[in-house]
Formats: structure tokens, sequence, C-alpha cells
């Protein structure tokens, strides 16, 4: 039976930035791509991610893999355990709780979204990407139509949910399923140390370090990853 696979897009992103991926996918498995644009918590991001799949035949592999907060959605997908997952991919993302500390720099985030979204937006871009792919008008232009179409309210809406996300360390550290952690070693919004430690926490992870990428790993690195989550999915068949 085709593995069903999952991708969960991060904050101020919708499923568009799941593009290149796609398309560099080949046949092995069936792609869905649930939008988490709506929703105020992580939970129902999640709740609603596993009613997108409701009609999967009984018995089909799941395979989930989340960028950036889609990773929270993820993880909060497998703690409500609707159905098996087979595999997982954490892609530029952290598997810990929302640090107490980080809640004044989130704060001025939301505010600067509200305020002055077009030039938050020129920094958060330069921000999510490495020097060479801020340099690549095709990526940045994309980032932009993006996130301007995503807007800030529902940025702050996502900011507000992902800080208030759980805590599932002890559930992925019993994880016994083909587990990928790719990041990229330029990535100045969650560094190369939290995949670190998110490969360590799950037993048997594989940790796929992209040197010339930043945040952004499905616009940066669409066919690597693509080849990536395919080897992962290949391991099911």
């Amino acid at each position: 039976m085709k593995p069903a696979l999952v991708l969960l897009h991060g904050m101020l992103n919708h499923p568009g930035v799941w593009q290149g991926v796609r398309c560099a996918l080949h046949s092995e498995a069936s792609v869905h791509v649930p939008r988490l644009t709506e929703q105020t918590s992580i939970t129902q991001m999640a709740a609603d991610a596993w009613q997108a799949l409701a009609r999967l035949p009984h018995g089909t592999p799941v395979v989930l893999a989340g960028h950036s907060m889609g990773g929270y959605v993820a993880i909060e997908m497998l703690a409500q355990a609707r159905r098996p997952v087979a595999a997982l991919a954490l892609v530029s993302t952290n598997t810990a709780p929302e640090p107490a500390e980080n809640r004044a720099a989130r704060e001025r985030l939301m505010a600067a979204l509200e305020q002055h979204f077009q030039l938050t937006l020129d920094n958060f871009i330069a921000l999510n990407l490495c020097p060479h792919s801020a340099g690549n008008t095709a990526i940045t232009q994309a980032m932009r139509k993006m996130m301007t179409e995503v807007g800030a309210q529902t940025a702050v809406r996502q900011i507000r949910a992902l800080m208030a996300r759980g805590d599932h360390r002890s559930l992925l550290a019993g994880l016994k399923v083909p587990t990928l952690v790719a990041c990229g070693r330029q990535d100045q919004v969650l560094p190369l140390a939290l995949s670190q430690v998110s490969a360590t926490l799950i037993a048997g992870a594989e940790l796929a370090v992209h040197e010339d990428s930043g945040h952004m790993l499905p616009l940066e690195r669409p066919r690597e990853l693509a080849a990536q989550l395919q080897q992962l999915v290949q391991r099911l068949t």
C-alpha cells in the first residue's frame, strides 16, 4: 500500500512552500499538505491535519514531515495518535518547548508584524535565508509573496500558538520509527545545535545537514530535501 506523506508548513508560510519539494518527489507516496493558517493552537492544527487524513484506507502508512512550526504540529500529531505513524521527518525545527526567555522577543515580533508588516518581512526574509539564497531573487520574491498572502494577523496567531506548544520530549525519546532530522548549517532561526539535540533525543534518527542553506530548506534546497524524504518513504516499502 502506498504511504501517505504529510507535509506540514511553517509559520508565515502556506502549503505553497512545499511546491518545489512536491515537484521533485516521485510516486512512491501520496502527498497531503494541510493548511495551518486558520487555527489558534498547535493542538488544533494537529487535529485538523489528522482530520484531513480521515478518508485514508485503514492500514495506510503515514509519514509526517514538518518544517519549522510544522515540526511542532508533527510532534503534536504523534501525541494525539489518531493513527500509527510509520516515519517522521523534522525539518529546521525544535523538539523542546518554548523557552520562557523567548517571550519578550516574540512579543516584539508580533508588534512589529502588526505595525510595520512589509518592513518586518524584509528583516524576516533576510533572517530565514543563508546569504547565497538571500541573493536569489526567485526565492526572496516567492517568500515575500507567500508571507504577504498569509498576512500579519495569521502570523501573530501562529506565533501565539507555537509559544504555547506542549513538551513531548518523553514521547520522542521512546519513538521507534525511521526518523530524519534535516537542517541548514546556516540556520539563524533554529540553529544546527537544536537539530543535533533532536537527533540525539530520538533513537536511530538520521541527521542531515545542508551546508549551503538557512532556515527555509523547502525553498532553498527542495530537490535535496525531496530526495531525503523519498529515501525515508522507501524504507517502508
